[in-house]
């Protein structure tokens, strides 16, 4: 699914297009996503977007007059800029309408993501986004956060990186390449992995998430960028979907497990 760096990539493609436009219309084709798309979208057309930015994996769009729209992509969500004579795909579920004549489409195969307006109200206090971590990329993501949070959990490092209440977006791809240049195994109990190692840990993770953010996201079967376009940061992962292959580092075969029902890969030289 569309992981942290992929939406971030999804922002600063559709950013330039959307900032101060307004919606003409919205045309709902399809209302059956997570949550269903309200049927009044009225307070968000004829004002201007004001601002477009991301707190994990969600969107967050303001507009002029103080209204919000939230935004996920969910599993096989996208968001493309298209002119309005670009044929619509079937499962182009929501279409924005701009004043310059083109058009925004929330395109969704198997219908997890989520377009939602929130009201005027600070979106942070919304139940989606209330109780979040901080952000891996910010201020509030240290060393001293991470220990904190794990020297009294006995549950696998991996898993508490993945945690959204610990850091978000920190998704199954980054995990598993973080925990490979902080030379740590996965399934190490988080209590029992030392402060200095989780500071590497930190690093690793803001490396690998800035590293693919600058390539354009992880080509996965499903994403595709604002412009229709793959990510490209697949091609330097170290471990993950390299199960049996030679580490990059080592030559060690990489291991391979599931670990809270998602695979988990890891090299038994470099990470210990």
């Amino acid at each position: 699914m569309p992981e942290l760096p992929e939406v971030e990539t999804t922002l600063r493609g559709i950013a330039p297009h959307l900032l101060g436009r307004r919606f003409e219309d919205i045309l709902v084709r399809e209302r059956r996503l997570r949550q269903p798309v309200p049927a009044d979208l009225d307070p968000l057309c004829g004002t201007p977007v004001t601002s477009l930015t991301r707190r994990a994996k969600y969107l967050i769009l303001g507009f002029g007059n103080g209204e919000h729209l939230l935004v996920h992509l969910g599993m096989t969500g996208s968001l493309r800029i298209c002119n309005a004579d670009f044929e619509l795909r079937k499962h182009d579920h929501v279409v924005f309408l701009l004043d310059d004549g083109r058009q925004v489409r929330f395109h969704d195969p198997r219908r997890f993501g989520i377009v939602l307006p929130i009201g005027n109200a600070d979106p942070s206090g919304h139940p989606l986004l209330r109780g979040l971590g901080p952000e891996p990329l910010g201020p509030g993501f240290a060393a001293d956060h991470l220990y904190d949070a794990c020297r009294s959990r006995k549950a696998a490092i991996k898993l508490v990186i993945m945690d959204g209440k610990v850091v978000v977006g920190v998704g199954n791809i980054y995990a598993s390449e973080a925990l490979f240049r902080a030379g740590i195994r996965p399934g190490t109990a988080a209590r029992r992995v030392s402060r200095p190692r989780l500071a590497r840990l930190v690093e690793g993770i803001r490396a690998v998430l800035a590293e693919s953010i600058e390539q354009g996201g992880t080509t996965l079967r499903d994403f595709v960028n604002s412009s229709g376009e793959p990510g490209y940061f697949r091609q330097r992962l170290f471990v993950y979907e390299r199960g049996g292959k030679p580490c990059r580092v080592c030559g060690t075969a990489i291991r391979q497990a599931i670990m809270g029902q998602r695979s988990t890969y890891w090299c038994s030289v470099c990470q210990k």
